[in-house]
């Protein structure tokens, strides 16, 4: 089955999310509907493997904490951009992340070369007017919402024409 691991988003943050995505309408890109953090995308990955990879992840002790969405970003970069995001700060994203890969190395998972704590907006297929759509970003403003981080999730996603589905395999509550 297909796998990732992600941190759930609050209503409240996505409605600001979903606002900044207007803004993306006109350069004609494909917003995404679901929003999480993902910390681990792990692929297809054997039944047998996700009860490990759930035994794994019970055992990581990290304490509840704050977040807040920062600002707006492009991958890979200004000048060939695939893929709009905001920004989620703190540094307590990239700690949980390296917990996360630190056991999940155990059972033959590689780490991940870099982490870069974001939510996606929107996939970007094509852009016509380069300079347009530079200026585009830079009107958006995002409020820097702040929310609280108590869980991680085991996610499955299931690929159809109508885009992914997802089920919660297992919930993880970070320590007080």
């Amino acid at each position: 089955m297909r796998i990732f691991i992600a941190v759930d988003i609050p209503e409240d943050v996505i409605e600001e999310l979903k606002k900044a995505q207007k803004f993306l309408k006109e350069a004609n890109l494909k917003p995404v509907k679901d929003f999480h953090l993902t910390l681990k995308f792990l692929g297809e990955v054997p039944e047998p493997k996700v009860e490990k990879v759930k035994d794994l992840l019970k055992q990581i002790n990290f304490k509840p904490f704050k977040a807040q969405l920062t600002s707006i970003g492009v991958f890979p970069n200004p000048n060939y951009v695939r893929v709009v995001w905001v920004g989620i700060s703190p540094e307590n994203f990239i700690s949980l992340q390296r917990d996360v890969d630190n056991s999940l190395e155990k059972i033959g998972f590689k780490k991940d070369k870099r982490f870069h704590p974001h939510l996606t907006l929107a996939r970007v297929k094509f852009v016509k007017d380069k300079e347009g759509f530079k200026r585009v970003l830079e009107d958006i403003k995002v409020e820097k919402k702040e929310f609280k981080v108590n869980e991680f999730k085991l996610i499955k996603s299931t690929l159809t024409k109508e885009g992914p589905i997802y089920e919660d395999l297992e919930v993880f509550k970070l320590g007080s």
